[in-house]
């Protein structure tokens, strides 16, 4: 429940408010309090144990979409990391391949990008526009401002530099993601 720092309670009401903000409901925000899945940017999930709570909840919600990080986490945070892997490893599973087909569930994966552009804001636009990928969303204006007020829903976490980032980053404005 994002409890590296004893916050555990805070960061879930300050969830719970950012997608309120964002239009969902907190009946649809699911926080999973495991002890074997702590919150710790130095720390790898246990692959297996994630894999099937994700599937579950595919499973349990009709979930057709997921959207989560790729292999770099965007940030390196080894809890992000984890959660690529665990889709990896389902995806790879050629029963659990077979089972998302007939769920009918694909996962799109955030790509992480160099720090240069990761910085660079809405000048990477272009550069995204130019690289392949599977889908690229370039927010508009309103749109970036709901996103940074999304952000600052999260209070207990915004420090110094996550303002910079949400002055900065191009993931403020522009994500491009890969089909797993």
């Amino acid at each position: 429940p994002g409890n590296y720092y004893n916050q555990g309670e805070i960061r879930k009401k300050e969830l719970e408010q950012s997608c309120l903000l964002l239009g969902i409901p907190a009946s649809s925000v699911t926080v999973v309090d495991h002890r074997d899945l702590p919150d710790n940017p130095a720390l790898q999930w246990d692959t297996q144990l994630l894999a099937t709570f994700v599937l579950k909840h595919i499973e349990a919600n009709n979930i057709n979409l997921v959207v989560t990080f790729d292999a770099g986490g965007v940030s390196g945070h080894a809890n992000h990391t984890s959660l690529y892997t665990a889709l990896r490893y389902k995806h790879d599973c050629f029963e659990i391949f077979i089972l998302f087909l007939c769920l009918g569930c694909h996962v799109l994966t955030l790509e992480s990008v160099s720090l240069f552009r990761k910085y660079i804001s809405i000048l990477d636009v272009p550069i995204s526009c130019f690289l392949s990928r599977d889908a690229l969303f370039i927010l508009t204006e309103e749109e970036a401002e709901q996103a940074r007020r999304a952000m600052q829903c999260h209070r207990s976490q915004l420090l110094w530099f996550r303002h910079l980032y949400m002055l900065f980053s191009r993931y403020m404005v522009i994500n491009s993601l890969r089909l797993l």
